[in-house]
């Protein structure tokens, strides 16, 4: 499956039965589709090449029902491989949004984490929509692996994405697209 490392992710602002997210490509062409179904006690998100849903290329699947600190494995529908998983950092995230990003065998490989602490906070306690998010990637060595910056609109949430580090050790870039998405699905559920 080829991704590219810079591209736009967008949350509809309105979803009758649930919630559903675009990924463009910098010229704004759509490269995947997400429908987030309502009421589901465990998550399970599936990525598809195009808004009539006939081709998915990644099904991202909660552990648990409980999203406060799940896993959620990523798996290549084409290949049928598990290529890791992202997990939400349950405490931390109540302050500072941070998510572990995994390889296959649960060894954790990287880091998504908001921008500080002070300007979480600020966000969630007086500005909400008002202070657009950051999030640094970081590989496990703390090299940056890209960052992810939600635009101002207060309507809609929307992520500009760059993967463009870490050289030889570059995000794989399905882990990269399902990061993205928990970000727009689960800590969306906070503005």
């Amino acid at each position: 499956m080829q991704i590219g490392r810079q591209f736009v992710a967008k949350k509809a602002l309105f979803s009758f039965m649930g919630s559903t997210f675009r990924v463009f490509d910098p010229q704004g062409s759509l490269q995947f589709f997400i429908k987030q179904k309502a009421f589901k006690l465990k998550e399970e998100l599936n990525v598809f090449a195009d808004e009539n849903q006939t081709k998915k290329r990644l099904t991202i699947k909660a552990r648990s029902w409980s999203d406060f600190s799940a896993a959620y494995d990523v798996v290549d529908v084409e290949t049928g491989e598990t290529v890791g998983a992202c997990k939400r950092e349950g405490m931390k995230s109540m302050f500072r949004d941070s998510w572990l990003v995994m390889a296959a065998g649960d060894e954790v490989i990287g880091k998504c984490e908001e921008d500080s602490m002070l300007m979480a906070m600020l966000r969630r306690l007086i500005f909400k929509q008002w202070l657009p998010q950051k999030f640094t990637v970081k590989d496990a060595s703390g090299n940056s692996l890209g960052t992810i910056r939600q635009r101002f609109n207060p309507f809609q949430i929307a992520y500009d994405v760059n993967f463009e580090g870490g050289g030889n050790n570059a995000l794989d870039s399905r882990l990269g697209i399902a990061l993205v998405v928990l970000l727009l699905a689960i800590e969306g559920r906070q503005q």
